[in-house]
């Protein structure tokens, strides 16, 4: 990794304050900043460097959001989460950083696609304030799909930290409102994000220069964090499920277009 000019750690200390904003605001906004990452610095170091800004984003979030969480969702994703993750290191052995980028930025959109047109075409009705998410979670159809996001969610996660958008897409197919899809999603990336630190040293992504690095920009988290849990209030839940869509297209858009 080169020195990094002032300006440059501009850039990425903006898009470190995303990252907070993501995690206490509009999940799925963080795409922006791995784009930029991947900008600034050359595309396969910036996801070991942008990982434990990550991680530090969803331990504010977690502080924030921790009752809100709803457990047997996430029990039913890990494990294909954990194969996805698997699947994902296997593929950064000897996919270049073009075909990374094609595939889940390909990926992305088609998935936003998807939701849109569920939301036209078969509207589902909004549950009342304190009704549990996911009705029908239990069935064969539900847990095909948390598997098949799991699994997705994981491998993207993996390979360029881009995880966000397709868990976004899954938490609000599945139903849940604004606080419940924050707090889930909280606790489901710290989790993750923290079991993927092996296999990123592994691979050579964190090292010693990446984490100093981190040192600097993760300072950065917390004003975007705060920033984002005081804006969380004034958006509606229509206008969030809009925002979340709209940060997917946005990241998957960056990522084909870089």
């Amino acid at each position: 990794m080169d020195t990094i000019t002032l300006w440059q750690f501009a850039i990425l200390a903006a898009a470190s304050a995303l990252v907070g904003f993501s995690k206490t605001a509009v999940s799925g906004a963080n795409t922006v900043s791995l784009a930029v990452f991947a900008a600034v610095l050359p595309a396969r170091e910036s996801t070991g460097v942008l990982l434990p800004i990550l991680i530090a984003a969803d331990l504010i979030a977690v502080l924030v959001y921790r009752r809100h969480a709803h457990w047997p969702t996430l029990l039913r994703l890990f494990p294909a989460v954990a194969g996805g993750v698997v699947a994902g290191a296997v593929f950064m052995l000897w996919a270049d950083d073009e075909a990374v980028r094609t595939s889940i930025g390909a990926i992305l959109l088609v998935m936003a696609g998807v939701t849109l047109w569920r939301r036209r075409t078969l509207p589902e009705p909004e549950p009342e304030p304190g009704t549990e998410p996911e009705a029908g979670a239990a069935s064969r159809g539900g847990r095909i799909k948390a598997r098949s996001y799991g699994v997705l969610g994981g491998f993207t996660t993996m390979v360029a930290n881009a995880g966000g958008p397709v868990m976004s897409l899954y938490l609000l197919s599945a139903g849940f409102r604004k606080l419940g899809f924050l707090g889930t999603s909280a606790w489901f990336f710290l989790i993750v994000n923290t079991s993927k630190v092996p296999f990123s040293v592994g691979l050579g992504l964190i090292d010693l220069r990446s984490l100093l690095l981190d040192a600097a920009l993760v300072l950065f988290v917390v004003p975007g964090a705060w920033l984002g849990r005081r804006c969380v209030d004034r958006i509606n839940q229509r206008l969030f499920d809009r925002l979340v869509i709209w940060a997917t297209v946005l990241g998957g858009l960056q990522l084909l277009l870089r």
